[in-house]
């Protein structure tokens, strides 16, 4: 495997030297962009590992560029902004980013969580050592097609959408905390926001149109088969 290519898109270029600086001397390929449409030509020509993009850019934000992206790539994406509200954070996840990190910050903690991500990426593309189906009433998991039916229907989820259920319905019943959940979905090294569990698992809630994962109060989520 070759060197890992990360794009970082700002229309601060002090901020792309930074992360250039500090992302080079981790030996990763670094290429930059400086508004959203030239971020989006270089996501296509170039094909990235890991994107790192700005929220407030000229021509097309951050978040219009990760919509486009999200029509046909799953490429990480990790947003930079100013802004440290939480309606921001969650909807630049719901639109597809991995990450959020809010502006002022630490180049140091940027490249961890470059690392942790591409870590966990990278895992989920190996093969999946359990081929077996997991069965459940009305929910069928297909490790080795990574296909999972629901009443007959073939439900289409994210990759960490999937491995969250995978990772639940492998164990019912058992109760994990969100900090377990964020270890085992999105790496140890994982640095964001634990919102970033509950988010996700409203989003599997909301696809699978089953009661299957229960919230444990003041603790975390179990699935269970009434």
């Amino acid at each position: 495997m070759g060197q890992e290519k990360i794009l970082v898109v700002d229309d601060d270029q002090n901020v792309i030297e930074i992360l250039e600086l500090y992302l080079s001397k981790e030996d990763f390929v670094v290429f930059s962009a400086q508004d959203g449409q030239e971020a989006i030509k270089e996501a296509k020509q170039k094909n990235p590992d890991l994107i790192i993009l700005d929220i407030m850019m000229p021509k097309l934000d951050g978040l219009e560029v990760c919509k486009e992206l999200r029509k046909d790539n799953e490429v990480p994406i990790i947003l930079l902004s100013a802004k440290s509200e939480e309606f921001d954070r969650v909807l630049g996840l719901e639109l597809g980013a991995d990450d959020y990190v809010t502006k002022p910050f630490s180049p140091r903690e940027v490249v961890a969580r470059v690392k942790a991500i591409l870590k966990r990426v990278n895992k989920s593309n190996q093969p999946e050592k359990n081929s077996e189906l997991i069965k459940h009433p009305n929910l069928t998991i297909n490790p080795k097609e990574r296909r999972v039916v629901v009443d007959g229907e073939v439900i289409e989820l994210s990759p960490k959408e999937y491995e969250l259920l995978v990772l639940l319905a492998e164990h019912p019943s058992q109760v994990f905390k969100r900090e377990q959940l964020c270890e085992k979905v999105w790496g140890l090294d994982y640095y964001g926001d634990l919102r970033t569990v509950d988010v996700h698992i409203k989003w599997l809630r909301d696809k699978l149109k089953q009661d299957y994962i229960k919230t444990v109060w003041g603790v975390g989520y179990k699935f269970e088969v009434e």
